[in-house]
């Protein structure tokens, strides 16, 4: 019987190295966004504690996940207007045929909006902030 050496071992789970092509992956994905939370639960995707030990001993990732971070709130703000101006499901026909608010999707959007423009302005994004006040 042969004992297996540790360097015959499979490796298996989350990347743990820094590589341009997942740190360009994530950046792209934050830029549209995508939170860091639902890129890290992607399978080939490293987890959120080595993400942030990237931002802390990468430079270069540092600066490109912030200007990431300042377009995800420019995406943000795209969607903020794209859900105010959508009122499709604002109203609806009940049995008698008579036009209904719905009021539950309507506080649903107003909740939609409330939640990006929070996130917007505490991604510290001056730019961002004049469209929100």
């Amino acid at each position: 019987m042969t004992k297996k050496k540790k360097s015959d071992a499979i490796k298996t789970g989350r990347p743990l190295s820094y590589t341009v092509a997942l740190a360009d992956e994530i950046c792209e994905r934050i830029a549209h966004g995508e939170s860091l939370r639902a890129i890290c639960m992607s399978e080939h995707m490293p987890s959120k504690s080595t993400v942030f030990h990237w931002l802390q001993q990468v430079e270069l990732f540092r600066d490109r996940y912030e200007k990431a971070r300042e377009s995800q709130a420019d995406s943000l703000v795209d969607d903020i207007l794209s859900i105010a101006d959508n009122g499709e499901n604002d109203t609806y026909l009940d049995e008698n045929g008579n036009k209904r608010v719905d009021t539950d999707c309507i506080a649903r959007s107003r909740l939609r909006v409330d939640a990006r423009k929070w996130i917007a302005a505490n991604l510290d994004n001056k730019a961002t902030s004049v469209y929100l006040s």
